[in-house]
């Protein structure tokens, strides 16, 4: 296709019903909850990510879903969704 042809072609939308990849699903998932963690304390990126002890740049990528935390990251975030208060003062009295 010519630069002038795909200039004026038709955009064709990505289908929406297509299933996901695993990969796909999973930086969605990770996404999710990094998010979730991240809104029950209220705090910015940078406050959460030194916090509990997380690289901003992580936790950055993981809520833009372009990297999925691995299993112990995932397990972290979930205790920090449910418990933010406890695990901040467990960190701190470490």
């Amino acid at each position: 296709m010519t630069e002038k042809q795909a200039a004026t072609a038709p955009f064709d939308p990505p289908d929406d019903d297509a299933p996901l990849s695993d990969d796909e699903f999973e930086r969605g998932l990770g996404a999710m909850l990094a998010r979730k963690a991240r809104n029950a304390t209220g705090l910015t990126q940078a406050a959460f990510a030194e916090r509990y002890g997380i690289p901003v740049a992580s936790l950055r990528d993981w809520e833009q879903g372009r990297r999925a935390p691995d299993g112990a990251a995932s397990s972290y975030l979930l205790v920090i969704s449910r418990m933010p208060d406890a695990v901040a003062q467990a960190l701190r009295a470490a």
